[in-house]
Formats: structure tokens, C-alpha cells, sequence
């Protein structure tokens, strides 16, 4: 089944105010770059938006954040993004921190049906607030709940038309979970070959979990921690 679309203006197609996103990628490494771009330039609002981190000011993210397209993020890092951490301070937006295993077993867990799970991350203090807990071989675990989305977005190193992923290296930080928790899924991606053209041992996500899937026009791929020494 051929799942191409000639760009990313039909990728996002269907993506309304109020949705609930799921955004691939760790700090600025394999994150869906063009289709982000295509979202600020239709104008969605009133977003919820699943990521581990919200990019820097001025990229990814942080120019959905810029315009106030977001009203809430589930996430797991401010980190580099000061719009983000002024919002969250002023209460301009709805934050849900979350502890980074837990985000990423959450996105799992709604991709394989699961719907809530214990864990040991966040016992005893402001993440466990309301939550069920009970002791397992002696020791409290808090119930989290799965989280799924309208749309996943995410981005690959390669993709064949039937919508098999390849991720390289820190892409794989939550792009694959991601990908099967969207009732609709969005892969963008560098390289898209035909199909049979990938090893089957390579495959990091079936394409039975994507339904659209496009080449990107260009990626920046910004490093967000440049670091460098003097010789």
C-alpha cells in the first residue's frame, strides 16, 4: 500500500485547533522539522502537545510556542526554551512534567494498547499527586496512565513508500513510541525508497503504524549545545 504524499502541506491535512499531538525526537535531534514549520504557517491553536522537550526559542517547537499555539505541554524538559519557561511561570500555559522513562513507557504503552502501568519514577513527590500507588516486592510504584494523540509526527532517517522507518542513532528517542500511539501518524523523512528496498532487520517501525509519509524539503538538523575546544 502506497502511503506517499507529495508534500507536507497534505501531510498535516486534517490537523484542527484543539488537537493532541505527539511530537518525535530528543532536544533538537530527529524532530519532525518541515511538518512543525507547516503547522505555524497554517495556524492551528489551542494545541496539546506530546514531546519530550519543547526545541529552543527559535526553532522546532519554541515557533509554535512564539505564536501561543500551544496551550498545553506534556513533556519532560524545559530546558533550553525560555519562552517556554516564561509561559509555564506565568501560567500562559499548561504544563505536565513528566519523568523521561515514564513519558516514553506512556507513549509505548498507548501504542501497544496497554492502558496504564506501575512504575517506582516520581514516588513521593509532586508527580505522584492523585495517583493510585501500591507496593510491589516491597517497594511503592505510582499507576500511570497511556497517552495516544490525534496525529503522531515523526521524523526518520529512512522510509519506503509502504511506511517502514529507519531512525539513525538519538532519532530513536522517542520517535518509535511515538509512531504507534497516533490514530493517525505523520513520517517525514530524508531518504524515501521504494518499497523492498529496506532490510527487514532494519526496520525500527512497521508501516502498519503510519499512514502518511513524505520526503522533507530541506532539514537544518541545528545542533542545540554547540561545544567545541581550542587545538
Amino acid at each position: 500500500m502506497n502511503k506517499v504524499v507529495d508534500n507536507v502541506g497534505i501531510a498535516v491535512e486534517g490537523i484542527k485547533d484543539n488537537m493532541t499531538l505527539m511530537l518525535g525526537g530528543f532536544g533538537l535531534c530527529g524532530i519532525p522539522e518541515n511538518s512543525i514549520s507547516e503547522l505555524v504557517k497554517i495556524g492551528v491553536s489551542g494545541l496539546t502537545c506530546i514531546s519530550n522537550n519543547a526545541g529552543v526559542d527559535d526553532f522546532g517547537l519554541g515557533l509554535l510556542l512564539q505564536n501561543k499555539q500551544i496551550k498545553k505541554m506534556i513533556s519532560s524538559y524545559v530546558g533550553e526554551n525560555d519562552e517556554f519557561e516564561r509561559q509555564m511561570l506565568s501560567g500562559e500555559l499548561e504544563v505536565d512534567l513528566i519523568p523521561q522513562g515514564s513519558l516514553a513507557e506512556r507513549c509505548r504503552a498507548g501504542g501497544a494498547g496497554i492502558p496504564a502501568f506501575y512504575t517506582p519514577a516520581g514516588y513521593g513527590t509532586e508527580v505522584a499527586e492523585g495517583k493510585e500507588v501500591r507496593d510491589f516486592n516491597g517497594k511503592p510504584h505510582i499507576l500511570e496512565s497511556a497517552l495516544s494523540a490525534d496525529f503522531a509526527i515523526v521524523k526518520a532517517w529512512k522510509g519506503d513508500t509502504e511506511g517502514n522507518l529507519v531512525f539513525k542513532a538519538t532519532a530513536r528517542n522517542f520517535n518509535p513510541m511515538m509512531a504507534m500511539a497516533g490514530k493517525i501518524t505523520i513520517a517525514e523523512v530524508e531518504e524515501l525508497v521504494p518499497a523492498g528496498a529496506l532490510d527487514p532487520n532494519e526496520i525500527h517501525t512497521p508501516g502498519i503504524f503510519v499512514q502518511r509519509i513524505f520526503q522533507g524539503a530541506r532539514f537544518e538538523k541545528r545542533i542545540e549545545q554547540r561545544t567545541t575546544r581550542s587545538k
